[in-house]
C-alpha cells in the first residue's frame, strides 16, 4: 500500500489525479499539505478540497513529508513553488508524481533532477503520451512505413474562455526571463499547453533539441493581455538527426472550435507522411436541437482551467462529433461526463504506480521533462529577442 500526500489541493490538476490515486487498490490518500505561509487563498482551496475529499489538511509540508505512512508525493502546486516543493519532497525519500510542466526554470528543472537521482526515487510528469492518439503516431513511426522522419508538426489548442476582446493593435512584445506563468484568469499558454506537444516531440522523436526559434502573441483573451502573459505561441525547433519539429500552442475560445480544440500530429517522413488527429475517424452531427452555447462567466476560473469552476457554472458537453464504437471517449479520466474536455487521457497515475511496482524509470521521467523545461525557456528567450537560441 502506498501512501499519498497530495501537495495542494483544489483548483489545481489535483482535482483530476486524487481521484486516480483514490482508485488504485495499491494507495492510499493521507492528507493535503503544502508549504506553510502559503496565500490565503490557496490555504483556503487546500482545506475545502481536504474536506471534499474526506482526508486531513496537513500544515507543515515538512512534517507531513516525514511520516513513514508516506511513499508518493503529488505535487500540483503553482509553477514558480514546484521547484523547491519537489526538492524537498526527493530529499525526503519520496516518489514525485509531477503536474506539468516539471518548473517554472532551467535550474529549478536541474534542481530536481539532481535531487531525483540522489536520492534514488521515481518520478513521472503528467502527460499525453499515452492517449490512443500519440500511440497511433508512435506505431505508425515503428512500422517504417514512412521512411525516415524528416517533420513533425503538433496542433494543440484549447478552446476554451470567452475569446474576442484582446487589443488586436498592439502586438505582443515578449520580455525574458519570464517572471510569472499562471493567474486567476489566464496562463502562459505556450508554457503550459505547449508542454504538451514538447513531451510528444521527445517520446516519438528520442531526439534533443538543438536549435529553437519562437514566437508568442496576444489573439484572443483581454485577461492574458492585461497580466502580459501569451494566449497563443509557436517554436520551431532543429533536432539532434536534421529532424524539424513545429508546433502551435494556445487557448482559442469557446466558440473557436466544435470540441475542445484542434488536437493534432503530423509526421513527414522519406516515403510518406501521416495527420494523426485525436478526433478521427469520427461521426459530426447536425440536427435541429438548440446550439451549444459557452457557460456563463465563472470570475473564479474564467478560462475554465479546473474542474471544479467548470462544474460551478454547469458547463455542457459539446456533442458536436461522435466517435465510433470502441473508440475512446473525449473525456479524460476522473473528468464527470458533463464537463467538455479534450481526447480522452489515460490513467498516467496507474503507469507511475507500475514505474514504482516495477522498479524502472518513467519514460516522462523529472530528466526527460526537464529537457522540455529548457526548451521552453529557449523559446521565451527566442521570442524575446527574434532571434534562434541554441542548445
Amino acid at each position: 500500500m502506498y501512501g499519498v500526500l497530495l501537495v495542494s489541493g483544489g483548483r489545481t490538476h489535483q482535482e483530476n489525479y486524487a481521484p486516480l490515486f483514490a482508485a488504485d487498490k495499491r494507495c492510499k490518500l493521507i492528507g493535503v499539505t503544502d508549504e506553510t505561509l502559503v496565500p490565503p487563498e490557496r490555504l483556503q482551496w487546500n482545506q475545502r478540497f481536504a474536506r471534499e475529499v474526506g482526508i486531513p489538511l496537513l500544515p507543515d509540508l515538512d512534517a507531513a513529508l516525514a511520516r513513514p505512512d508516506v511513499q508518493i508525493a503529488s505535487i500540483c502546486a503553482e509553477p514558480e513553488r514546484r521547484g523547491r516543493i519537489a526538492v524537498r519532497v526527493a530529499r525526503a525519500g519520496k516518489h514525485i508524481y509531477m503536474d506539468k510542466p516539471l518548473a517554472a526554470s532551467a535550474d529549478d528543472a536541474r534542481r530536481i533532477v539532481a535531487a531525483v537521482q540522489k536520492a534514488g526515487v521515481r518520478s513521472h510528469m503528467d502527460t499525453m503520451v499515452r492517449t490512443p492518439w500519440a500511440e497511433q503516431a508512435r506505431q505508425a513511426l515503428a512500422s517504417g512505413r514512412l521512411g525516415e522522419l524528416r517533420a513533425i508538426h503538433c496542433d494543440l489548442l484549447f478552446a476554451k474562455g470567452n475569446a474576442g476582446a484582446a487589443p488586436l493593435g498592439r502586438p505582443r512584445r515578449e520580455k525574458f526571463p519570464p517572471q510569472r506563468f499562471t493567474f486567476v484568469n489566464s496562463k502562459r499558454e505556450l508554457y503550459t499547453t505547449g508542454v504538451y506537444s514538447l513531451a510528444l516531440i521527445s517520446w516519438l522523436t528520442n531526439r534533443r533539441v538543438r536549435t529553437v526559434r519562437a514566437v508568442t502573441a496576444n489573439y484572443f483573451f483581454i485577461e492574458h493581455a492585461r497580466n502580459d502573459v501569451e494566449d497563443f505561441g509557436m517554436i520551431a525547433m532543429g533536432l539532434d538527426g536534421g529532424i524539424t519539429a513545429t508546433l502551435t500552442a494556445g487557448r482559442i475560445g469557446w466558440t473557436s472550435d466544435p470540441m475542445a480544440g484542434p488536437t493534432r500530429i503530423l509526421l513527414v517522413g522519406t516515403r510518406g507522411s501521416l495527420l494523426v488527429d485525436a478526433y478521427r475517424p469520427r461521426l459530426e452531427i447536425y440536427s435541429d436541437e438548440p446550439s451549444w452555447t459557452p457557460p456563463p462567466f465563472n470570475p473564479g476560473d474564467p478560462m475554465a482551467f479546473w474542474k471544479s469552476g467548470q462544474a460551478e457554472v454547469k458547463t455542457r458537453p459539446k456533442q458536436a462529433y461522435v466517435l465510433p464504437a470502441g473508440a475512446p471517449a473525449a473525456v479524460p479520466a476522473g473528468v464527470p461526463s458533463g464537463v467538455p474536455s479534450g481526447p480522452e487521457m489515460p490513467n498516467e497515475v496507474g503507469y507511475f504506480l507500475d514505474c514504482i511496482d516495477q522498479k524502472r524509470e518513467s519514460d516522462m521521467s523529472a530528466a526527460r521533462a526537464a529537457e522540455g523545461i529548457e526548451v521552453l525557456m529557449a523559446a521565451y528567450q527566442s521570442a524575446s529577442t527574434g532571434q534562434v537560441v541554441r542548445l
